[in-house]
């Protein structure tokens, strides 16, 4: 009969792991290195249609992941990584080992294969094949340290009806602001994770994250058109940020209820609100937080990620523009305005933060754009050995099976010193364009076209019509170059469902910025 508990299994495996990598190391010729990650999860979930209850979830989930590297005779290195569920295995010690066994064995078929192909190569093709020559990884040293979750409410002792009647009570407010609303759907969800990440160098690290989520999904419809909108609110904490709001420095968030309201309202208001027609030739938009956050994410964020600019995501995602080779490249040189300046820091209290990456190495902060020259990439070990520089704690899976790529953390504009009333009031016919929306971006990010929930023209520093479904349209040099002011009012924004990788990876994180000032087309409905 299965016993204990899946979140017992870290400490079983943290406690024996080293020793069992170790030892099949030692049985296993030509076996360098090993590491070993496991996860526990709890999740619950409710959820609202149009005032009705709909559905609820209460689940728990463990998985592992486990990466070999060889090394062959003639000096080539291989690696070999094998990922699995294994649910209510992990409350059985004996065959929680023997999954493990397995995965190591097949991580290790897996490597010795490449190996021994690229040993192979090396033969056949000699200096021509170098790049076929894997260098080892960039060095980390040991550590060994355990990371608590922070929440008041635990997630795994939140009820499932709670979730529910947070969902309902705030669909039922939606749904009851008048007819103009003809579709509305609410979610929460609380989670927590616990993840383990050892290896053969004697790293031994826990990390365990509270995530509690609201989504909201309004249609409205009136006679002068149509109008969706989508938005999320989320904290690494327990349910209370939803239940009572968050009044965070960086990303602040209403309760869930009074969320959706707003959200409604505002679609209410769109609805009713004439498309944009997209005036002639490029004009001054001013940006704020919530669609700068999807312009960090998609420009900035994505293209930063070394196995993307490393071409390794080139067949179907798309390359960089900060990259074209490793001798024509953007490192160094401007690419933006001397006060635009942009980051990834997961060290920060925001969705995409954490304390140590899936490889055992400490996350850090990363400028991109450093006063407009672009200064670095987020990286692995792989990749930071490949680029010739230190590894800084980007390598993250979405799940306990996956194996780790280059993701974003917490990625956004820096702020300036000036107000985002002085920005508008500076402009003497303009656009201030709020909430982002839909992105459509070009192959290695370097022009993009993404679309906000609402355009208000400017006139005489004054904020007048408003629009719906209108868009900017821009070069991403030629918008970043043209920054001419930077606000004060810095927000991060939840992004729970960042989509990388072949099979797909889903990461939560957050992105922004403050307010910002630039020149670009705008599109229209």
């Amino acid at each position: 009969m299965p016993r204990g508990d899946i979140f017992d299994a870290v400490e079983r495996l943290k406690s024996d792991g080293e020793q069992m990598l170790r030892r099949a190391i030692r049985s296993h010729r030509g076996a360098a290195y090993a590491d070993l990650r496991f996860e526990a999860v709890a999740h619950r979930s409710g959820t609202a249609t149009n005032g009705e209850p709909r559905s609820s979830i209460e689940s728990e989930s463990a998985a592992l992941c486990v990466g070999v590297r060889v090394l062959d005779r003639s000096g080539a290195a291989g690696y070999g990584y094998t990922g699995a569920e294994v649910g209510a295995l992990a409350r059985q010690p004996k065959k929680l080992a023997a999954a493990l066994r397995d995965g190591f064995d097949e991580a290790y078929r897996q490597a010795r294969a490449s190996a021994r192909e690229k040993g192979a190569m090396l033969k056949s093709l000699g200096a021509a094949a170098r790049s076929f020559e894997t260098q080892p990884p960039a060095a980390i040293p040991p550590v060994r340290e355990d990371v608590d979750a922070v929440y008041q409410r635990d997630p795994r002792a939140t009820a499932t009806d709670l979730l529910k009647r947070l969902s309902l009570d705030a669909s039922r407010k939606v749904a009851g602001l008048g007819s103009e609303i003809a579709f509305n759907a609410v979610s929460a969800m609380t989670e927590l994770r616990r993840e383990l990440f050892i290896n053969s160098g004697g790293t031994a690290i826990t990390q365990a994250f509270a995530f509690s989520q609201g989504d909201s999904y309004v249609v409205a419809q009136t006679a002068e058109g149509h109008q969706e909108s989508y938005d999320t609110i989320g904290q690494q904490r327990g349910v209370e940020c939803l239940e009572e709001g968050w009044r965070g420095e960086l990303m602040p968030n209403p309760s869930l209820g009074a969320f959706c309201e707003a959200l409604a309202n505002e679609a209410r208001m769109l609805a009713a609100a004439p498309a944009l027609a997209p005036p002639d030739g490029p004009v001054i938009v001013v940006t704020d937080p919530h669609f700068n956050a999807l312009v960090a994410h998609e420009v900035v964020g994505h293209p930063s990620e070394a196995d993307r600019a490393l071409k390794l995501e080139a067949a179907y995602a798309g390359r960089s523009w900060f990259l074209r080779s490793l001798a024509d490249n953007e490192l160094g040189k401007m690419v933006g305005s001397p006060i635009l300046s942009a980051c990834s820091d997961p060290t920060l209290d925001g969705y995409g933060h954490y304390r140590y990456d899936h490889e055992g190495t400490p996350g850090r902060r990363v400028m991109h754009l450093d006063r407009g020259r672009f200064a670095g990439f987020l990286n692995s070990r792989a990749t930071a050995a490949a680029l010739g520089v230190d590894p800084n704690g980007s390598a993250r899976a979405s799940e306990g099976w996956h194996v780790p790529l280059v993701r974003m953390s917490n990625t956004f504009f820096l702020p300036g010193e000036t107000s985002p009333d002085k920005i508008i009031a500076e402009v003497e016919r303009g656009y201030y364009v709020c909430g982002h929306s839909i992105p459509s971006i070009a192959e290695s990010r370097e022009n993009f076209r993404i679309s906000a929930r609402r355009v208000y023209e400017i006139d005489h520093g004054r904020l007048g019509r408003l629009y719906r479904a209108g868009s900017v349209i821009a070069d991403s040099k030629s918008f970043f170059s043209n920054v001419d002011a930077v606000g004060n009012d810095l927000r991060l924004i939840a992004i729970p469902n960042c989509g990388k990788g072949q099979p797909m990876q889903v990461k939560r994180m957050s992105n922004g910025g403050p307010t910002l000032r630039s020149r670009a087309r705008l599109g229209g409905g």
